[in-house]
């Protein structure tokens, strides 16, 4: 399990953000936890900052003053100073120390991914305990992928739930051993499961793995007495939305019985474009555009007609 920096046996985990009065992620009024580290690459990912299983550098050159004062600070000369008179930054001898960080004033160089204790997650979550009792609300994990840290969730997720009192949930894509996916998923609540793909080479196209695990571990888990799911699709414009692929996942989703509460159908946008540029990245969606919500529709009632409850959820 890659797992947990422990430093005088303190487990710890690796978050990029925590987001609060979140209301799309569970019953309620919730705190969002976002894990740092994913196995997949899907190509319309919102996050890419939670991709990476360690601390990253982000370079938002919108916002460099052109001061300079990071120019001497890089120890690997990743640093140097460009035509605009902003310096860049070669991704390929950057570590990510962050020493350009401290020194940049005006916060175009800051890092995401923090490593923090369970208490000190728990300290966060604490602060809206009047908002989880008056909704029913409570706290949900999400990424990245949990999974990939699968001790610290898992000991997050028991106190929230025994300690605290609060309802809990786990955002999940299924691709992982299934030891780690329990152990994540133990303490949980509910279940919000990712299928991307039916077919597992699209699949593999559209995130960078196969399907095959995804859908065993979805088995798995729904077969699990007493524990609820919810299935999500992104829906991303002409690469997972044919008529084909929409009632076949219904039809998975129906025939795994009353586990799966319902279907979430998450309308694609690309909010996260800009993410990319600042970790060095190119998105490769530019020209995808998001779906009508008439299309969206259709294939809310192509879902329901396959024996399941659907739903168009927030965007993916």
């Amino acid at each position: 399990m890659a797992d947990d920096n422990q430093p005088n046996g303190q487990l710890r985990g690796l978050i990029s953000a925590t987001q609060r009065f979140s209301v799309h992620d569970g019953p309620g009024i919730r705190t969002l936890v976002f894990m740092k580290g994913c196995p997949l690459r899907c190509l319309w990912c919102g996050n890419p900052e939670t991709q990476h299983p360690k601390p990253q550098l982000l370079h938002n050159s919108g916002r460099c003053i052109g001061c300079g004062a990071c120019l001497g600070e890089c120890p690997h000369g990743a640093i140097s100073p460009g035509r605009s008179g902003r310096p860049g930054t070669d991704r390929k001898l950057c570590d990510n120390c962050g020493m350009c960080t401290e020194v940049c004033p005006s916060g175009a160089r800051t890092m995401v991914g923090k490593y923090v204790s369970v208490e000190e997650a728990l300290e966060e979550v604490k602060r809206d305990m009047a908002f989880y009792r008056r909704s029913g609300g409570g706290l949900t994990v999400g990424g990245g992928e949990p999974a990939v840290q699968p001790r610290f969730v898992a000991e997050l997720l028991r106190r929230s739930k025994l300690e605290l009192g609060l309802d809990t949930a786990v955002e999940t894509c299924g691709f992982a051993d299934y030891s780690a996916l329990e152990m994540t998923l133990h303490y949980a609540d509910l279940v919000f499961y990712d299928i991307k793909h039916l077919d597992s080479s699209v699949h593999k196209a559209l995130t960078g793995v196969a399907n095959e695990l995804v859908m065993e571990n979805l088995r798995r888990i729904a077969y699990d007495a007493g524990r609820k799911v919810v299935m999500r699709v992104p829906v991303l414009p002409g690469h997972n939305d044919s008529v084909e692929n929409i009632r076949g996942i219904g039809a998975l989703a129906a025939g795994l019985g009353a586990a799966i509460t319902h279907i979430e159908l998450l309308p694609y946008h690309n909010y996260g474009a800009s993410k990319y540029a600042r970790l060095g990245r190119r998105y490769r969606l530019g020209r995808v555009q998001p779906s009508s919500p008439e299309h969206l529709r259709r294939l809310q009632h192509t879902m329901m007609d396959a024996g399941v409850n659907a739903q168009i959820g927030e965007s993916a």
